[in-house]
């Protein structure tokens, strides 16, 4: 399985490409006095599934902005290294989802910024560790839950959430649910068990193995009783008649000759 794990070139080169193109939009937005803002999800409205795909890429201010790059880098590396069959699928579709059903159940307000994309993956890679029982992607999901654990308080409405900067908690919801639905549709074969032994197939019957059957109720190991075997009578000439033979124990417990 560890030979699955492999870092290239794209470990670095996602995130990394991922959060530039983050500040530059950021840097577009300052330097020509743009406003992204209104392309951002605005719900339950036509004009604002625009932001579906927009969203994440705008952010109110700089620290808005830093406080998702970070994560992003550290989250989007686990992704691609522990996950590359399945990265770009999780990344797209968990951009997609988690912003349809923050349009759903947001506020009537404008909802922008990645961190529902880091929700995603932190919900993904948690989930998706714990599935695989492979002890390296489960101690991956206990680091990333003690990590970003606290993160799930920002997850549901509290005065935090809707004060004066009004966190978009219904985005971090969305992508709490889509990491954890991500995590079951997409399956990871490449790390699961190889059976090497009867006794690991989900049909193994203790009682038809030969082995076992040595053991008692307690436990106890023993040997199986000897079958008596009854040798076959074998003739050495033939008889248009019938011929019946009786065996005849012998009594006389006289040695055989030797040849």
């Amino acid at each position: 399985m560890d030979n699955h794990f492999k870092f290239t070139n794209s470990v670095v080169g996602l995130p990394l490409f991922f959060v530039v193109f983050l500040w530059f939009v950021f840097w577009l937005e300052i330097r020509f006095d743009f406003d992204f803002v209104e392309n951002g999800i605005y719900p339950r409205e036509l004009s604002g599934l625009q932001g579906v795909l927009f969203s994440p890429f705008i952010h109110g201010d700089i620290e808005h902005l830093y406080n998702n790059s970070i994560p992003l880098l550290i989250l989007l590396a686990a992704l691609q290294f522990f996950y590359a069959n399945q990265s770009i699928r999780v990344i797209g579709f968990g951009i997609l989802l988690s912003g349809i059903i923050t349009w759903v159940i947001g506020r009537d307000n404008y909802h922008i910024g990645a961190s529902g994309l880091v929700y995603v993956l932190v919900s993904f890679i948690f989930f998706k560790g714990i599935q695989t029982k492979y002890y390296r992607l489960v101690a991956l999901s206990l680091t990333v839950i003690v990590i970003y654990g606290g993160l799930v308080w920002y997850a549901f409405p509290s005065p935090e959430t809707s004060g004066d900067k009004k966190i978009s908690w219904e985005g971090h919801l969305a992508g709490l649910i889509t990491g954890f639905a991500l995590s079951l549709i997409y399956k990871t074969p490449e790390y699961k068990k190889v059976i090497k032994y009867d006794w690991e197939k989900p049909d193994y019957n203790p009682e038809e193995d030969p082995f076992m059957q040595r053991f008692d109720a307690n436990g106890n190991f023993m040997n199986l009783p000897k079958e008596e075997t009854i040798e076959e009578l074998v003739s050495y000439y033939s008889s248009s008649f019938p011929v019946s033979y009786t065996i005849v124990e012998d009594k006389k417990n006289e040695s055989k000759p030797q040849s």
